[in-house]
């Protein structure tokens, strides 16, 4: 269902993330993110020359990592192509911080740590909690395949109301790793 209908308004401001996964040919896996601030209106900014048009990025950037099929990074790269400072881009080889790091709880928490605040840059760092998601999805199958073998439960258990470990969906999904109380619907 769509939301309800808006009160009267102007477009003031979009951003846009799109996150992609793509199956390299050498079983690896690179999980792009990119990120675009568009205002509708100029915006006065010194570094880029007095003003920043409307329709302009304000910001734009990318990140890529590479990973294999356990959600381990080996591979980092990030790239600024439109800031609002002439030192944004300084920061961008700050993410090869992020090989060695696997994707997984605690994730977004050891992310904020290493490259948070003035270690990294704010809109490269909010990219990293989506592409983590799109790496889940991408590599959901893979994933499920070494839990089963493992008799894991699922790692997507318990990360939402309706994966709680007492949903139904639980019970049926994995009754192997439900809990017995399971809430009637």
């Amino acid at each position: 269902m769509p939301l309800s209908p808006p009160s009267p308004r102007r477009l003031a401001h979009t951003r846009t993330v799109t996150c992609q996964a793509y199956a390299r040919e050498d079983g690896l896996w690179d999980i792009e993110g990119h990120m675009t601030d568009i205002k509708t209106q100029d915006i006065d900014n010194e570094d880029r020359g007095g003003t920043i048009p409307a329709g302009e990025p304000i910001h734009e950037m990318w990140l890529r990592i590479t990973l294999d099929t356990q959600l381990n990074i080996h591979d980092a790269e990030a790239s600024t192509e439109f800031a609002p400072f002439n030192l944004c881009p300084a920061i961008t080889s700050a993410y090869k911080k992020l090989i060695g790091l696997k994707i997984g709880p605690g994730w977004n928490k050891e992310v904020k740590t290493m490259l948070g605040n003035i270690n990294g840059c704010t809109h490269h760092t909010e990219l990293l909690g989506p592409m983590a998601t799109t790496a889940y999805q991408a590599l959901y199958q893979e994933l499920k395949s070494q839990e089963q073998q493992n008799k894991q439960p699922p790692a997507i258990m318990n990360t939402c109301h309706t994966l709680a470990s007492n949903s139904s969906v639980a019970a049926r999904l994995w009754p192997e790793h439900a809990d017995k109380m399971i809430e009637s619907s």
